[in-house]
Formats: structure tokens, sequence, C-alpha cells
């Protein structure tokens, strides 16, 4: 059962479950729940275990209920729907509807072993989410188990559907805190045309932050990424691309308009890059080799995790304020003398600060737990949140007040308690009830 007690956070305070239910139909979902709700035992979903804020740690002495044996999966091209199981990875969906020209957009780097129950859990983005939204955007209706065991159908495949709340992007994002969803009904849409891809590099992080602004305020690229000198380099070391390891940034744009337009687009992404002083760019049409940029990107997190153990961040601030939140991490990594490499969803303001810690350094292990808060005080401070996409879990729960609000906590609090009064599910994530 060890494998089960933590995500890929590594929640230090992660507890022991007594059971690990490996649930493969919603009846052993709702009779796991119903079981633990009559012997008050904290109850724990969890997907595929690739979240990054100790969302799914277990507690002591409670049950962990897995959902990776939950797999149905129908495509309706119809209806240009999915109906799927939170067992069902992305990558899964992508390919199941690409059979149909169709597309499901959300793209986590990693799609292709986190599951759909964890995007929606967490509200998941990813790297097309600057043009094309987050999971909440392609969610069109959930079955969800209650605290006390009841299933309930929220939504359906219609598009419009305005009666009653919009109960189900309630449960978008909850962390299982809610309730256990069982069934994810997604919006798919015309597949993506072939895109142009971009990859700009700058001697200064100022000009590539101001690349950034010059482009989105002028434009909707498809993707807009961003990669600091020790992102690059700990991505070349991997996968020896020969990327420009002197730069202290990298972008990678991409355009997926129509052939005409795409051309026109990227050559003014170009001047742009061009007039912010890029010191090399390079634009291609050609799959390959976008593919093969597209996956240095995604390579990022493991590149930078095998020089240490990772603490990773995950904040966002409006976009005029991305400059000051980048600097802010680079004076916090000197200040606190531990290694932080950004990688960031640039075209919307949400970065991942990856601390890099040397597991045998306790001095420097306590000094990045410092950090690791610095960051988020400093994400606050510039009106921004302490979570894009992946989640408050265990992990950042202590600064949830300062990011929302006493009164919003409140609210939070209120409608958590309604919906599992004796906290039974997910305890200890997201939420503090006893403060």
């Amino acid at each position: 059962m060890d494998n089960y007690r933590r995500d890929r956070a590594n929640d230090p305070d992660a507890g022991t479950p007594i059971a690990v239910v490996r649930a493969t139909t919603a009846e052993d979902v709702q009779a796991t729940i119903r079981f633990a709700a009559s012997q008050g035992i904290p109850v724990v979903a969890r997907g595929a275990g690739s979240g990054l804020s100790g969302g799914s740690s277990a507690v002591d002495g409670g049950i962990v209920l897995s959902l990776e044996n939950m797999r149905d999966m129908t495509i309706d091209p119809l209806t240009r729907t999915a109906v799927v199981q939170p067992g069902v990875f992305n990558a899964e969906v992508k390919a199941a509807a690409a059979e149909h020209g169709l597309w499901y957009p959300p793209d986590p780097s990693s799609y292709e072993f986190c599951s759909i129950g964890g995007n929606v859990a967490t509200n998941a983005g990813g790297l097309c989410c600057v043009k094309y939204g987050v999971t909440a955007d392609y969610v069109l209706g959930m079955e969800v188990v209650l605290a006390d065991g009841r299933q309930v159908q929220l939504g359906g495949t219609q598009v419009k559907d305005v009666a009653g709340l919009n109960l189900k992007q309630l449960f978008i994002g909850s962390e299982g805190t809610l309730g256990v969803i069982t069934e994810i009904t997604l919006r798919l849409v015309p597949a993506q045309r072939p895109a142009t891809t971009l990859v700009a590099t700058f001697s200064t992080l100022d000009d590539s932050i101001n690349a950034v602004l010059a482009v989105t305020s002028s434009m909707r690229p498809s993707m807009l990424e961003f990669m600091d000198n020790y992102t690059i380099n700990a991505v070349d070391d991997l996968t020896g691309m020969g990327l420009e390891r002197d730069a202290a940034a990298m972008l990678v744009i991409q355009t997926d308009e129509p052939t005409e337009h795409a051309a026109h687009e990227i050559t003014l992404i170009e001047q742009l890059c061009q007039e912010h002083n890029a010191t090399d760019v390079f634009s291609t049409s050609d799959a390959d080799e976008a593919e093969a940029i597209i996956a240095a990107r995604r390579m990022a997190i493991p590149a930078v995790e095998r020089k240490g153990t990772l603490l990773l961040e995950d904040v966002g601030v409006p976009l005029p304020r991305l400059g000051d939140l980048v600097a802010g991490v680079e004076q916090i990594s000197q200040t606190r003398q531990v290694p932080i490499a950004v990688i960031a969803h640039a075209g919307d303001g949400n970065t991942h600060p990856l601390l890099v810690v040397d597991p045998t350094d306790e001095e420097q292990q306590q000094r990045a737990q410092l950090a690791y808060g610095d960051v988020m005080d400093l994400a606050v401070r510039l009106g921004g949140t302490i979570t894009g996409e992946h989640g408050v879990g265990r992990l950042k729960r202590p600064w949830l007040v300062d990011s929302i609000g006493e009164d919003a906590l409140e609210l939070n609090h209120r409608i958590k308690k309604a919906l599992d009064p004796d906290n039974i599910l997910n305890p200890g994530a997201v939420y503090d009830l006893h403060r």
C-alpha cells in the first residue's frame, strides 16, 4: 500500500492508510463511501498519482480510493463529446478523439500519464490553454458520488444548460473534498490545424518578458511558453538538442491559424521578438521539428528534477506583473541560496518555479521551505494566485487565506460543511476546518 500514500509532490507528511480500494465501477465508489461514512473513516480519492501539490496524500487510518481502474470511454462524433471514467489518461482521450477528426485541447505537460479525473479535480491547464482554455471549459457534465453515498448527475451533453445552479463547476477543481467524480462528459472540438512554431532566445529576462507582453497585447497565439537559463541547460543536458546554453530565456510560440494568416502572424511575432533584442529566432511549419521543440518544453520538469529534489510551485500573476514575478523569484533564489528554475505558460501568466534542493543538505532544505513560502507571498503581493492549475492540496493550504481572503475562505468552509458535514472526503486537503 505504500505506493498509494502520496502523489508526485512526495508530501513528507503523507499518512498511512488502513486500506486501498481499487474501484472499477461507480457502485464500488458508492459502497466504499457509504461504509466509510458509517464508520467515520476518511476517504482520499486518487487517480494516476501525478498530482503536484499533495492533493491525494493518504491520511492515517483512512481509505485511499483509487480510481485508476475505472477506464471506460465512449466517443460520440455527432454530439462531439467523450464520456469517460476518471481513470482514463488525458492522452487516451486525445487519441480516441483524433480517430473521429476531433480534438480534446487541455494538455498538461504530464498528459501522457495524468488521468482525466485528476485533471478535473484540479482544473488542469497546459500548454495550449492560452488560446483554448482549461479543463473547466470542456466539462459538460459529470456523475458525482456525495459524502453520504448518493450519486448525482450534473449537466450532460448539452452545450447550453442553465437549469438550476451550475453545480458541476463547483466540483471542478475541488480536489476530492466535496465528492468523488465517477464519470465525466467532455466537449470535443474539430481537430487543430497544423501549427507553425517559433523559438526565440534572449540575453536578458527583461527582453523576453517584454516580448511576451508585446505578443499577447496584439494577438492570440495557440502556445506561448517560457524557459529560463537554468531550465534550458537542464533540458540540453538531458536531450543534447544543442539549445543556446548562454541564453537568459527561451520562448516557444505557436500559431494554428489558417495557413496564410499563420504565416503573417508568425512574421509579426518574429518582428516583435527582434524588436525586443532576441539573440536568435527560428520558425518552422515542419511537424517533426515542431514536435521536437515542444518535447523539449515538456521535458523541463523531469530535466530539472535530475539536478536534485524538487519543490514545485504553480503561481500565477496578471500578465503585466509577469516580469516582476520572474525578477522576484530570481531575487528569492539568491537570498535563500536555493536554485530556482522557472518555466511558465507565459501567455497567461501561470509560472512554475522549481526549487532544486540537495536531499543530503538539511540546512538547504530548511531554506528551500522558506523560499517556497516567499514565492507564494510574492505572487499574492503582485495580485496573483498561489495556484493556477496544480491545486492547493496540502502543501499550499497555509497560504490559501492570503490568496483568496478571509471572507472567501469562510464561504469555502460553508460549502464544504454543507456537502461533507463529517469531513470524511480528503480531510486536510485545501481546507483547515479547525482554524
